[in-house]
């Protein structure tokens, strides 16, 4: 070889071999020789990986075999032990017959850069496992509002929703929300706050509080938006827990307090007639402090009911009856509205076992729901509510149907939660108690509504209770819907 390429040859920093066709190294450079050692009369594969035959996929053999140039990364071992990485390159040797005589392998050490490799892979692999593993839903989205990214909660809760409008994925919706913290993390580039009702594949409504966050590029620029959504269902049932408690208290002790007039009304009563003799106004004064503690004693007792989960109060009623009485409970506030309420009885229909002021309030505001409906409903000429009771062997059916203004999908979903009211009036407390004295008797309320229809409600309840029931409404819940029933009623 030329001097001056045998130095060039020399000086080469990867690890240059050149091998026969029986992969016997022929030649080899000083970094080889200080890395490898003695490599005459020497097979390449028992230099760099103390095997007793050759490679399976060789790149040296490929070139022999057809005089191409040839690529591999390779693991071997120096004389010290050391693991090297290597990114190797064969090209074949031929002589003026052009047949290929030997092949020159160069390998370049690529340690360094697996080891990176490696590191980088594992801290992907631990960025994954904490995006995974987070106890919240976490999702990316691109200036679309495209969902790209959702980690295994938020799939696991809402289903796949990647390549889709996160609207669509999560509220069902064909445009994007207003407010949107997306989108105002898009405009300013700053984190928002928002708390949202979102239904997962379980069908059941979570109250989320959403939080984002600016994604940005090497270039600095805004490429997308990470949101993080917290599950606050039930820190929010807690608070409705109370609050439905507070309204409780409040109606019981303004009705207390006019209690305690009159029972100090009939004490006064007694004590006159005591001083003058005069045994009738004893006696009717008397009359009143019974009454009176009678109503503090219901009271009292309602609070107590309240206070753990207890079931219904059982017997057995008529349905026809039930039905009646609620229809004519109904009609004056239909008259009102100008609604047509029609009653269409099954006087057939049979008995039933459940606790009658439950039932009555829970198809109170069922009925009151459409005739408010249909009073918010300006694109019917003629409103019209149908009240019907239908008797089956198993069960008895009530079913009230109008044609007021309806309930999109996202409506639908946070009918029977508690507060929420889609006609932005009132406590929002009768469908979720509604659906609540439902269960407590072993029954279901089944919602269809289409907007600008109307809606239709069946309340489908056992004519035997059920053998064993989760106590999941309390009396009081019963009472609160009678008396929100009873407000409706009123107007």
């Amino acid at each position: 070889m030329d001097a001056r390429y045998q130095q060039y040859f020399e000086a080469m920093p990867g690890y240059l071999t050149v091998q026969d066709r029986d992969f016997r190294i022929i030649d080899a450079n000083e970094r080889f020789r200080r890395d490898f050692g003695d490599w005459e009369e020497r097979y390449c594969y028992q230099i760099y990986k103390s095997r007793p035959d050759r490679c399976e996929i060789c790149p040296v053999a490929k070139t022999f075999r057809d005089g191409l140039r040839h690529e591999s990364q390779e693991q071997v071992r120096t004389l010290d032990g050391r693991e090297v990485f290597t990114l190797c390159y064969t090209k074949p040797i031929r002589d003026e017959s052009g047949e290929i005589t030997a092949v020159i392998e160069a390998s370049t050490d690529i340690t360094h850069i697996k080891n990176l490799q490696k590191r980088l892979r594992r801290s992907e692999q631990r960025h994954r496992l904490l995006f995974d593993e987070a106890p919240c839903y976490i999702t990316i989205q691109d200036k679309d509002l495209n969902v790209i990214e959702a980690n295994r909660a938020a799939q696991e809760a809402f289903g796949n929703s990647l390549g889709r409008k996160c609207y669509e994925a999560y509220q069902h919706r064909t445009e994007a929300c207003a407010p949107c913290p997306v989108l105002e993390t898009l405009t300013d580039g700053r984190s928002h706050s928002l708390e949202k009702m979102i239904t997962g594949l379980d069908e059941k409504p979570r109250n989320i509080l959403i939080t984002t966050a600016p994604l940005r590029g090497p270039d600095g620029e805004l490429a997308g938006v990470m949101e993080m959504g917290a599950d606050i269902t039930a820190v929010r049932e807690l608070e409705d827990r109370l609050t439905s408690l507070g309204l409780l208290i409040g109606s019981v002790s303004h009705g207390l307090k006019g209690l305690l007039n009159g029972l100090a009304g009939g004490m006064y009563l007694v004590n006159s007639g005591m001083k003058k003799g005069k045994e009738d106004r004893v006696e009717k004064g008397w009359a009143t402090v019974q009454r009176n503690v009678d109503r503090i004693n219901s009271m009292v007792s309602d609070i107590l009911y309240y206070a753990k989960d207890r079931v219904p109060t059982w017997e057995t009623l008529s349905a026809p009856t039930v039905a009646k009485e609620v229809c004519s409970l109904l009609e004056r506030r239909a008259t009102e509205l100008e609604v047509d309420l029609s009653c269409a009885i099954d006087q057939d229909a049979g008995e039933f076992e459940a606790d009658a002021q439950a039932i009555r309030a829970l198809l109170a505001n069922l009925l009151e729901n459409s005739l408010d409906a249909c009073r918010l409903n300006p694109n019917q000429t003629e409103h019209r509510v149908t009240f019907e009771l239908r008797g089956s062997p198993d069960h008895v059916e009530f079913e009230v149907e109008d044609n007021g203004i309806g309930m999109d999908q996202e409506t639908r979903e946070k009918a029977f939660t508690l507060f929420f009211s889609s006609k932005g009036t009132g406590t929002g407390l009768g469908l979720f108690i509604s659906d609540k004295i439902a269960q407590a008797h072993g029954g279901t309320i089944e919602l269809e509504s289409e907007l600008g229809i109307g809606t239709r409600f069946v309340v489908r309840l056992p004519r035997i209770r059920p053998a064993e029931l989760e106590p999941e409404i309390s009396n009081s819940l019963a009472e609160d819907a009678n008396l929100l029933g009873e407000d409706a009623i009123n107007g």
